[in-house]
């Protein structure tokens, strides 16, 4: 099992090569490839937590490895291999920080454009939908409820942001910025692949009420990058559990969500960084979520 000591690759360990540090996962430059760590970092509310979840990367990791495995056949994507007991060369003494939880991956130029598929009317979607009867400008029928399937998959583009949250935007937008044949061809691919992925995963117990998906260019053809069809990507929700109207239970950080709530509810917390410790029991009931998440799909969990 990873150790806390995994949860962060320092900034000084891989001398030489650019490192960029995002909320919970850090990319290393290695040339002509990358490294995508899944550290067990956790963010909130855009504020990245003090308190790691354990494993959480290698989890995550599994999850994305077995998606990019799903979709080998007919998807080119940028996974090369899972650090699993073989580091690249030159960190080979970094192979334990590593292990289970690092993507070595072909280096691609990022199209700046998150492609959200919805399913269902949950998160934003609903509060658009409340107020416009739509979601992003789609148009959708009159009388849905909260978390309720929707006729068909959605399509709703959104920006690409370094900080803060990612802007929701329209189809038409999302075509001015990096043209209409691109857009159109990712927009498929991406209803497609979630279309494939949530057939697959309600077989599992498993409800992808939605998920957004990431392209990179190389060699003249769209490859599908970053994490793919995670709990940190998506929302999974228990087939079992399932109720339109109202909030569902899910495989991701609902608890540490829920207990961030109560501790804004009383003003403890602002929303601003620093962010609060969490205590042990929601701690351990996020890590069971994603845990149960990856046996779910995948039907057992690799130890390190």
């Amino acid at each position: 099992m990873a150790t806390e000591s995994a949860t962060v690759v320092t900034k000084t360990q891989f001398a030489g090569y650019p490192l960029r540090r995002g909320k919970v996962r850090d990319v290393y430059d290695l040339g002509d490839e990358i490294l995508l760590v899944a550290t067990d970092r956790i963010s909130a509310y855009d504020v990245v937590l003090p308190t790691p979840i354990p494993s959480k990367g290698v989890l995550l990791t599994q999850i994305s490895r077995f998606w990019f495995g799903f979709f080998d056949a007919d998807v080119p994507h940028h996974l090369i291999e899972v650090i699993d007991d073989r580091a690249p060369r030159g960190l080979e003494a970094h192979l334990a920080e590593l292990r289970g939880r690092t993507m070595r991956c072909k280096k691609t130029k990022v199209v700046p454009i998150e492609c959200v598929v919805r399913g269902y009317l949950a998160g934003s979607g609903w509060s658009d939908y409340r107020k416009t009867g739509g979601v992003c400008g789609v148009k959708l029928p009159s009388g849905l409820r909260q978390c309720e399937q929707l006729p068909q998959p959605i399509f709703t583009p959104a920006t690409k942001e370094e900080s803060g949250h990612d802007e929701n935007i329209s189809f038409e937008q999302a075509c001015e910025l990096v043209g209409k044949p691109c857009m159109t061809l990712l927009r498929d691919r991406s209803i497609d692949l979630y279309n494939r992925a949530a057939e697959y995963a309600k077989s599992k117990g498993i409800i992808i009420a939605d998920t957004k998906f990431e392209w990179g260019a190389l060699g003249g053809e769209y490859l599908l990058i970053d994490e793919v069809l995670t709990p940190d990507s998506s929302r999974f929700w228990p087939v079992d559990a399932y109720e339109p109207g109202r909030d569902q239970d899910s495989f991701d950080k609902q608890y540490v969500r829920n207990y961030l709530t109560t501790l804004v509810e009383v003003g403890k917390w602002n929303k601003t960084p620093p962010g609060p410790e969490l205590p042990p029991e929601v701690v351990a009931n996020t890590a069971a979520k994603y845990r149960e998440a990856v046996e779910r799909l995948i039907g057992k969990t690799l130890i390190y």
